[in-house]
């Protein structure tokens, strides 16, 4: 058996859809879909409990608002599966996806299968969205599209709960998945589709702390970590602090001097572009969290 583990919180629109996908697999195994829902406020659980007839696969774990860590982990613990899945809830997936991992995975014992995650702001029709180079990353082990082994899971730790704001938990479960002997195996005939709405400059502050608690969580994946390959991907050395200080000149390029330009990409039509000049100065909110936060 199959468990699909999907943490979420305060999405429902964008959850109805992925959960629709997933009741459209072509898989021919035996697999559940694990909701936790931490804590929405939004009337997630009214409607998955109303629409239960809807969502067959479907079983809802409830758990007060602890963040993704946390519910990943209480998702673990209910998964029936000896496979798990993780996916996140604004992820909507062709018909094909639980069979392509499943393909990778067959006859493999130590491994685990990485899917495809294509970006899209396109609500009404996320999968008709192409692949970017954007779309690429390197990462190890991330949870955006990922099948695993339960076992590997319980023997590596599981999610540290001590990552309760935003980002680097599963990189750092990866790291002790690695040192388990685990494989990764390409599967991009698993493909997602992460669907986000449209750049806009109401976004803005969320972004921006989003990154103060990215640098934050950075300085503790290093001291769980202390390596020269993490302090790399947190971003703590003096080439990031010195490349990200010049392209935001010191923070004089911020969400404040920078407004304009945004609303006039954002006004044209071009709210990607828009996000990505606004990259500058997030990303230098980042380098300064861990700075901030210094590594002892």
């Amino acid at each position: 058996m199959w468990s699909v583990i999907i943490p979420t919180y305060n999405r429902l629109p964008i959850l109805t859809k992925c959960l629709t996908a997933l009741e459209e697999q072509d898989f021919d195994q035996d697999y559940e879909v694990v909701v936790v829902d931490d804590g929405s406020t939004d009337g997630t659980i009214v409607f998955l409990q109303d629409h239960a007839l809807d969502f067959p696969h479907v079983r809802l774990i409830l758990q007060e608002h602890q963040g993704a860590a946390i519910a990943r982990n209480t998702g673990i613990d209910a998964a029936r599966g000896e496979t798990i899945v993780f996916i996140d809830s604004d992820l909507v997936v062709l018909p094909s996806f639980l069979s392509a991992h499943a393909a990778k995975l067959k006859d493999k014992d130590c491994c685990f299968s990485y899917g495809r995650v294509i970006n899209t702001a396109n609500f009404e029709n996320p999968t008709s969205e192409s692949f970017k180079l954007t779309d690429f990353s390197a990462a190890f082990f991330a949870t955006g599209n990922v099948a695993i082994g339960k076992k590997w899971l319980i023997a590596a730790g599981k999610f540290d709960p001590m990552f309760s704001q935003y980002g680097w938990e599963d990189l750092e479960l990866g790291v002790r998945l690695k040192k388990l002997g685990l494989k990764l195996i390409p599967a991009p005939e698993a493909v997602g589709y992460h669907w986000h709405p449209p750049f806009n400059l109401q976004q803005l502050p969320k972004l921006i702390e989003q990154e103060k608690q990215r640098g934050r969580m950075g300085v503790l994946f290093y001291r769980k970590h202390p390596t020269w390959q993490v302090r790399m991907m947190i971003q703590r050395t003096p080439l990031h602090f010195i490349l990200w200080g010049l392209l935001s000149l010191g923070g004089v390029l911020n969400e404040r001097t920078l407004a304009p330009l945004l609303k006039f990409l954002i006004d044209r039509g071009r709210p990607q572009w828009a996000l990505e000049v606004a990259r500058i100065f997030l990303n230098w909110y980042n380098v300064q969290g861990v700075y901030e936060n210094d590594i002892k």
